[in-house]
């Protein structure tokens, strides 16, 4: 038997989504603009070091390969959520509905589309991130 958590409850809300679209960081371009800016406007009698520009440029390679594994992390998270949606296939699920009424029925597919796949419970389309409870069919 399950028992809620208190002062937790209500319809679930948005999603959580996979990516993160920040003002304040620097991607490659603008560092590499930065390096350009730095090198054309050197001074002349006094060059940057060979050692100063190959850290720059190491942490240029740096940025460019954090943000191959950030766009590979992305990928391997939409596929988690495919494989998880796909394993409540015959599970009884409860979630809440628009009205804020709590639904218990089963799911009979998946449809994996968009950001989110839904789980399609007893005919309704149902996101994966409103189902609050999950549980194999005939133990509840």
């Amino acid at each position: 038997m399950t028992s809620p958590v208190p002062g937790v409850g209500g319809a679930a809300g948005a999603p959580a989504t996979s990516t993160v679209t920040r003002t304040d960081q620097m991607g490659k371009d603008v560092f590499l603009q930065l390096l350009v800016a730095q090198m054309r406007y050197q001074d002349p009698n006094s060059p940057a070091s060979t050692t100063e520009f190959m850290s720059q440029t190491a942490t240029f390679t740096q940025v460019e390969k954090l943000e191959e594994i950030a766009a590979q992390n992305a990928s391997l998270v939409a596929l988690q959520r495919s494989l998880s949606a796909g394993a409540l296939v015959g599970h009884t699920v409860s979630y809440t509905d628009e009205g804020g009424v709590t639904v218990t029925g089963t799911v009979g597919s998946v449809r994996i589309s968009g950001d989110e796949p839904s789980a399609v419970v007893d005919g309704v389309d149902v996101p994966i991130g409103r189902l609050t409870e999950v549980s194999l069919p005939g133990t509840r």
